[in-house]
This record gives C-alpha cells, structure tokens and sequence, in this order.
C-alpha cells in the first residue's frame, strides 16, 4: 500500500534538498565579495568552493549505506541539522580557513542527504508514480540552480544587517529549521532489509585519496609543485586502485559495496563516468573564473554577475522539456551535440569577453552563455539515461551514487585546474588576460566529454524505466 502523505513528504525532502542545490550556485557569485572581505587568496578560493564538492564525493556513497542500514529518515533529518549549523558557522566565519572548515562539514551533511531523498522516493512511490517524483525532482534541481545564482547577487547586494556575503549563509539556517520540522512530521520511515554494513574502512581509503588527489592541485601553484606533490597525487591514484581491487573481493561480502567494481567492466558505463567528470570539471572550473573576472576584474555587482550567469541558464531551459526525447531516438549523437555546443559557447564567451569593459555592460559574452546552456541541458540531463541502457538491471542502482561521485569530484578537480591557471597569470596580466588564459582548459574539456560521449550507448531509457530501477 502505498504512503497516503507521499507528495507532501517528497515536498518537504525536495525543499530540504534545496539548500544543497542552491549551494553549488549561491557561493559563486559570493566568491569576489568574500576574497575581499576575508582577505583570501586565490588558491583559498577554489578551497571554499572545491572543499564542499571534495566532502559530498567522499561521503556520499557510504551516506547512502547508513540510511539503508540505519533508516533514511533517521539520516536525512541528521544531514539537515548538520547542514544548518555548518551553513551557521560558515556565515560567522572570521578567516578563509574557518571558512573552508564550515564548507567540508556542508558538503558531508549535504551528501547525507540526497541519497536518502532518492533511496526513500523508490520506495514511498508506486512504480506508475516513481517518473513522475522524479522528474519534479529533475525540474527543481534547474531551477534552484538558476534560482541561486541571482539569489547570491540579491543577497550581496542588499547587505542584509551588515552581513554582506554572509546572507547566503545564514538564509539555509531558518530553511534547515522549518525543514527539520517538517521531515519529523511526514517523512516516513524507510530502511532496506538487505542492507549489508557500512564499508568504513573503504569510506576512509576514498576521503583520503579523493583529498591527495585533489591538495597537490589545489595548492602546487602556490608552493611551486615541489616533487612530493607530484608524489602524493600518484598514492591518491593508486589508492583508488587499492579500494578497487578490495571492492572486487567483497562483492559477495556482508559490506555494502563503495564502488560498484563491476560496472566499471561495462565500457558505456566507464566512457559515462569519465564524461561527467569531465563536464563537470570544465562547468565548475568555468563558473569560478568567470565570477572572479566578472566582478573583481570588470567591476560588475554581485547582482548584476548573478543576472548575467542567468543567461547560461535561460539556454538550459530552452531545450531541456526536449534532450530526453531527443536522446531516446538519437542517443549519443544528442550528447556529443552538447559537448560541442558548450565548447563553441565557452569559444563565444572567450571572444565576447575582450568586448568587455570595465563596469560596462555584459551583452558580448550572453550569446555564448546561451548556447553553451543550451549544450548543458543536450549533454547532463540524458546522460545517465543513455549510460543505463547499456548497464544490467540488477547493479543500475548503484550506479547514480558513482555519478554522482565522479560529478562532484570533476567539479572540484576543475576548479583546482582552471583556477590554478587563471589565479598564475593574473600576476602580470590583466583579468581578460587570465581568463582568456584558463578558459581554452575549460573547452578543452567539454570537447573532450563530447568526443567520449561518442562511446556511448545509441538509444536511452525513458524516464519511466529510470525511475523503476
């Protein structure tokens, strides 16, 4: 029998979602505004923004495990207290360092939190339900991401209190509270009786590599790349390798798997994974380097670089109702179009930028904003769609938490790469300069995703047999 307070309950999880959702956009445009006022360098920058994505991708698997093992409501509930009060102390931070601490323990609560929302969905909804939920869930998750880029502006701007930057901070503690409330209320209670234990040890092998893969590329331009930075990236690369090998030996093992090994054998799936890291490095390293020159080095408002990013969005909106359909009848042609649109558009917005003066207007680069919106929606909402046709039903479930894995650490490896090569020529150039600088790396990258894309399946699931899975 199915929950009689379904919709409500996946209301109240959506809106708690939120907060992660608005997240990954808000900060953004808050970056220049918090460089100045916290005195942060550049590398403590790309920290603020990759130290969320590094925690939620470290987190976010073995998250899923609890809530299976434990009850999902119980974890969400956690992960929404703990959002709050991390959100609390992000916005009373003093330094860069304590700022980067709050944005860890946000990205780890965050990560609590969507595997239960989806985990507690597949089971609360009947299955002629389940597209439906989902799909909403789809629907939200664009428009909180467009919504928190002119929030973060709006927010800044009007210097609420006195509080500047530190608004888009505090408005998820009253969110997190009302949400707390509401999830005690209708969420109900959800476990999976097969549930194996929590794979801890393999959690912790992961954090650590995820982090000695990412801190030689966060912090090597400022110390130089010294030789043992070079070192500790490779032991990061084979700790990966290691957890591989161990997760192989414990498919038939009481642990619930980390790292689904056997997936990786399926070629449509290993080209998937690859292409959303990619994608996702080149999206995040993008938005981190063109808010920076944007505001700090064409002297534009938080507000009005919020509006202008909104262009990107508007383009991702336009065909995203069509890139499902699309891909169900064209497949991996529809994905590797979007690859090369949002190259192309990046090209435009490289070419528009040199049109740019300082406090001027922004109209030379919104063509290309659009068309690689445009090139986003074609690429990122039917890519697990396309990869699932081509991976057995019996593992597809655990294939969302490896994407998911794979988007949030591109994310944070590609604000390390482009922001490295930006942040290294600002010293004796100009801002157009060092965008113009670290801008081809993020083509490179979306052309690179689109050409891997064409690995990939020819047809895709329905969003009806993605959400049965």
């Amino acid at each position: 029998m199915s929950y009689p307070k379904r919709w409500l309950a996946a209301v109240v999880m959506i809106g708690a979602a939120m907060m992660d959702l608005i997240d990954l956009t808000v900060v953004n445009v808050a970056l220049p505004t918090i460089q100045r006022d916290l005195g942060a360098t550049g590398t403590q920058l790309e920290w603020v923004v990759s130290a969320y994505m590094l925690a939620f991708a470290a987190m976010l698997i073995v998250a899923g495990s609890f809530g299976d093992l434990l009850g999902r409501k119980r974890i969400f509930v956690g992960g929404i207290a703990l959002f709050g009060a991390a959100s609390l102390a992000a916005g009373l931070a003093q330094s860069p360092g304590e700022l980067i601490a709050a944005r860890v323990v946000q990205g780890a609560a965050a990560a609590a939190m969507i595997p239960q929302l989806l985990g507690t969905f597949r089971v609360i909804f009947p299955a002629d339900e389940r597209g439906k939920a989902f799909g909403m869930y789809g629907a939200i998750l664009g428009f909180a991401s467009a919504f928190g880029l002119v929030l973060g502006g709006v927010l800044t701007d009007a210097d609420l209190f006195g509080w500047g930057w530190r608004s888009v901070f505090f408005i998820n503690v009253p969110i997190a509270l009302v949400s707390l409330v509401a999830a005690a209320r209708v969420v109900p209670e959800t476990h999976d009786k097969r549930a194996g234990r929590p794979d801890l040890v393999g959690a912790g092998l992961l954090a650590a590599a995820i982090v000695a893969i990412a801190y030689p590329l966060l912090e090597g331009r400022a110390l130089g790349w010294p030789l043992w930075a070079w070192g500790v990236m490779a032991a990061g690369v084979g700790g990966l390798v290691v957890l591989g090998a161990v997760e192989e030996r414990r498919q038939r093992s009481r642990v619930a798997p980390l790292l689904r090994t056997r997936l990786l054998r399926v070629p449509a799936f290993s080209a998937g994974l690859v292409v959303q890291l990619a994608f996702s490095a080149g999206l995040q390293g993008f938005a981190l380097v063109f808010a920076v020159w944007l505001q700090t080095g064409m002297g534009f408002s938080p507000l009005g670089a919020g509006l202008t990013f909104l262009a990107f969005s508007v383009g991702s909106f336009a065909l995203a109702p069509m890139a499902v359909p699309l891909a169900e009848r064209y497949g991996r042609l529809i994905l590797a179009t979007g690859g090369l649109l949002m190259a192309l558009g990046t090209v435009g917005v490289i070419v528009g930028s040199g049109h740019v003066g300082h406090g001027s207007d922004p109209w030379p680069v919104v063509p290309g904003l659009v068309l690689s919106g445009v090139g986003l929606s074609l690429m990122i909402i039917p890519l697990v769609n396309v990869v699932l046709a081509a991976v057995p039903q019996e593992v597809a479930g655990g294939a969302g938490g490896m994407f998911s894995t794979a988007q949030q650490l591109g994310g944070a490896l590609g604000v390390a790469v482009v922001g490295s090569a930006f942040f290294s020529h600002l010293g004796g150039h100009t801002f157009t300069a060092a965008f113009k600088h670290g801008a081809p790396i993020v083509v490179a990258l979306f052309l690179a995703a689109g050409a891997l894309a064409l690995v990939l399946p020819r047809t895709a699931l329905g969003e009806e047999a993605v959400a049965e899975i």
